[in-house]
């Protein structure tokens, strides 16, 4: 059977196929815990439910415009207008289903076949895999210092003729890293005089911790949305832990959003009207949740950085904000891939690997959950890789005794 070869180089995606292992494990019953999700256990704002419901009630759900209803359009517009202090157009927004459907629309878009795409290490594993679907190439660009924090001197050695991109995520998944006001300035500085595409994704935008505050970049430069080659996506999964819903958007100038919107129209049509319909509520409502959503994350980093720093051998960055850490778990394996294989098979763990993120010898972990499983879950990593840790422990209604080390 003859298939895509582009395809059949498409990675499949970690984390996904590590939420369907731990799910299997869970049907059969074992007390998995599982630090890999990206997805919070909050419930979704009421605001966002009676509006969904209200659409549904009616039971008049058919397609919306391609490029979103107004009505949603104008809460991102108001969003964009407070957060990012910049006022646009409905015709400078589109909604897609997921940040994720924006990110690879807008791809499609400005890409063509061979076009670089600058994407700084760690990064979220599906930038990658994206710019190739698109038919580009992504040019990692790895910290010479062995941090998380890039530099302007290693993008500009990375810079070619075919760049015409670079995707920034700060906060950042998977370190947590959020980049200084001096390194936005200077990357959008670099890119308006180069002038390739400055990429910001912010799906965690407003999840710092530590009395920060998000770092926009429009505040670094004087032109308009319409000159700009600034380009934002955003959306309602993380911000609001609305990760079902499937709602994002991208900001960017008119002729860009016009061709997405023939992308748009030619695979999905359009994003579902209940969702729109809840991600407008969301918008629109009580912002409350999204506060008491930062803080309980806050107080979750702060106990999984406490427990990883009592962990010899093990080194932790403290995040700046989303819900991942990228400790380096390099004093115990080299191979990610194999380490989280063993943690899962030994202790019921889910972790991913930091090879994924573009980081060797580092797991990325979760602290989206709940106490107990931060808890839990690293005194099990701790048994089943430090020597010292105590030989027995209790997994489930199980006794288990190491006996590999």
């Amino acid at each position: 059977m003859n298939l895509s070869t582009l395809a059949k180089s498409i990675a499949e995606s970690p984390t996904l196929k590590l939420n369907e292992e731990a799910r299997l494990l869970r049907e059969k019953g074992e007390a998995v815990i599982h630090l890999g999700a990206g997805e919070p256990k909050n419930k979704a704002p009421i605001n966002a439910i009676l509006s969904s419901a209200a659409k549904l009630s009616t039971g008049d759900v058919k397609y919306t415009p391609t490029d979103g209803i107004p009505s949603l359009k104008k809460a991102i517009i108001r969003y964009t207008e407070e957060h990012y202090d910049r006022l646009v157009a409905p015709e400078n927004v589109i909604v897609s289903a997921g940040a994720k459907q924006s990110l690879y629309n807008l791809l499609y878009t400005i890409l063509n076949p061979q076009d670089e795409v600058i994407v700084l290490a760690p990064y979220w594993v599906s930038y990658p895999e994206m710019i190739k679907m698109c038919y580009g190439v992504p040019v990692i660009v790895k910290q010479e210092d062995g941090t998380f924090y890039p530099r302007l001197k290693e993008i500009e050695q990375a810079m070619s003729s075919y760049t015409r991109a670079i995707i920034i995520n700060s906060p950042n998944n998977p370190s947590g890293v959020m980049y200084s006001e001096q390194f936005i300035s200077e990357i959008v500085e670099f890119c308006e005089k180069k002038n390739i595409f400055l990429i910001m994704d912010d799906i965690y935008h407003k999840l710092v911790f530590d009395g920060k505050v998000p770092i926009s970049a429009y505040k670094f430069t004087t032109k308009d949305i319409e000159s700009s080659n600034i380009i934002v996506i955003n959306g309602i999964s993380k911000l609001y832990g609305m990760t079902g819903f499937r709602i994002g958007w991208v900001v960017a100038r008119k002729a860009i959003v016009n061709i997405m919107i023939n992308v748009q129209a030619q695979t999905t049509s359009c994003p579902a009207l209940l969702t729109q319909a809840a991600a407008e509520g969301a918008l629109m409502g009580v912002q409350s949740n999204v506060e008491s959503l930062r803080l309980m994350i806050e107080n979750n980093r702060n106990v999984m950085v406490q427990e990883l720093r009592s962990f010899e051998g093990v080194k932790i960055s403290k995040p700046d904000g989303t819900f991942y850490c990228l400790p380096d778990f390099r004093a115990y394996s080299n191979d990610s891939v194999a380490l989280c294989q063993m943690l899962l098979k030994k202790a019921l763990v889910v972790t991913v690997p930091g090879k994924e993120f573009g980081m060797e010898g580092h797991l990325r972990l979760s602290y989206c959950g709940t106490i107990k499983d931060i808890k839990q879950g690293v005194e099990r990593i701790k048994w089943a890789l430090d020597p010292n840790a105590p030989k027995e422990i209790f997994i489930g209604e199980r006794k288990l005794v190491r006996d590999w080390l």
